[in-house]
């Protein structure tokens, strides 16, 4: 296989000094009639060559989507970050994920084999705990990744609130008004809030806490104003959680990027914890394993959207490995799509899919 932009035998402070790594390190911008489209799409109020890009994830750096950027990939997620300094979970973490078909959610129940050897299809498992450096590292940082984007590209930048010890509500929901601010202050044209992240007193993700995700959401835009956000979620077994999601977004943001991950419990050889470290014995999967929840999740935010009369954008996520996935998740219903997994191991993905789209 192909070397992977992110190292996963390297730890984060090495990829993020020393990388991207492989075809993305060449410094070759992909351009002209080979990569273009005739066609132009609205991202929100900003017009991008194509409707594919990396979610928040594996760009930690300027550098990381400086190089997205000039392989083509016309919207790139700046990795989610904090409104203060949070630590980078214990090496390894990615490994690959032993499994046949899908991750379905019952399979999600037991515990899967993972290891550092990688074969098609690709599915991994990542645990990094989002890690962010200093606010004024952060921004300086994003600030001049926002020079990298070419004509018919733009930058979005993820955020998200932290759990702490004997926290309120109240300085939860703070929290993540803070980071916005903060996020806002880069320049970026559009935010995209992480709601697929731990809600506080261990309730589960934010996102699967609909009453909290709207008073994040309400708090977040009284302090950005009129920027597009996205809310970034994972995978609702029940279709009615998902259309009082609908209805929160088309209240309080322009678009739902989903699906993050599925949880599941990762253990090596041996049957032991793969993972070193505390709250690790879970990680999240990604990759080919889980397109038929990223798929699901499209289409019934489709149907949820026309229910609701909503106008809100649908960003699918999840298994996107070739262009073929890409064009299934444009049939269900998503607007834009993205791809993490994929793109790390075939950095000309957003190639191949542009000259699918002529």
């Amino acid at each position: 296989m192909p070397t992977p932009f992110y190292d996963p035998a390297k730890t984060y402070e090495e990829n993020f000094k020393e990388g991207p790594f492989g075809v993305f390190a060449d410094g070759e911008v992909f351009s002209g009639h080979s990569v273009s489209t005739s066609k132009e799409y609205d991202f929100f109020g900003v017009k991008v060559n194509s409707p594919f890009g990396i979610p928040a994830g594996p760009l930690i750096n300027s550098n990381f989507c400086r190089s997205a950027f000039e392989k083509g990939f016309d919207i790139c997620v700046y990795k989610t970050i904090r409104s203060a300094v949070f630590p980078c979970h214990p090496f390894p973490n990615i490994l690959s994920v032993k499994i046949e078909g899908d991750l379905t959610m019952e399979k999600a129940q037991d515990k899967l084999l993972v290891d550092n050897k990688y074969s098609e299809p690709i599915s991994i498992t990542n645990s990094f705990g989002v890690p962010s450096r200093e606010p004024s590292v952060w921004q300086a940082d994003v600030k001049h990744t926002l020079s990298y984007a070419r004509n018919g590209q733009v930058l979005v930048l993820g955020f998200m609130g932290t759990v702490k010890e004997n926290q309120t509500e109240a300085e939860f929901i703070a929290d993540y008004a803070l980071a916005a601010k903060q996020a806002k202050e880069t320049g970026v044209k559009v935010l995209e809030m992480n709601l697929s992240c731990p809600n506080i007193g261990n309730e589960g993700l934010v996102c699967y806490n609909l009453n909290m995700t709207e008073r994040v959401c309400k708090a977040v835009r009284e302090v950005i104003g009129n920027i597009p956000l996205i809310l970034k979620v994972g995978y609702y077994k029940e279709y009615e959680d998902i259309k009082k999601l609908a209805e929160i977004a088309e209240k309080y943001a322009q678009g739902i990027s989903a699906i993050n991950t599925i949880s599941v419990e990762v253990v090596d050889k041996n049957g032991n914890q793969a993972l070193p470290g505390e709250n690790r014995l879970r990680s999240g999967v990604c990759g080919a394993a889980i397109k038929w929840a990223g798929l699901e999740m499209a289409e019934k935010l489709a149907r949820a959207r026309k229910e609701v009369g909503g106008k809100f954008k649908i960003i699918g996520v999840g298994g996107v490995i070739t262009p073929n996935d890409f064009f299934e998740y444009r049939n269900v219903g998503a607007n834009f799509v993205m791809s993490a997994t994929g793109a790390m191991w075939n950095p000309y993905l957003a190639k191949e899919i542009k000259e699918r789209l002529r």
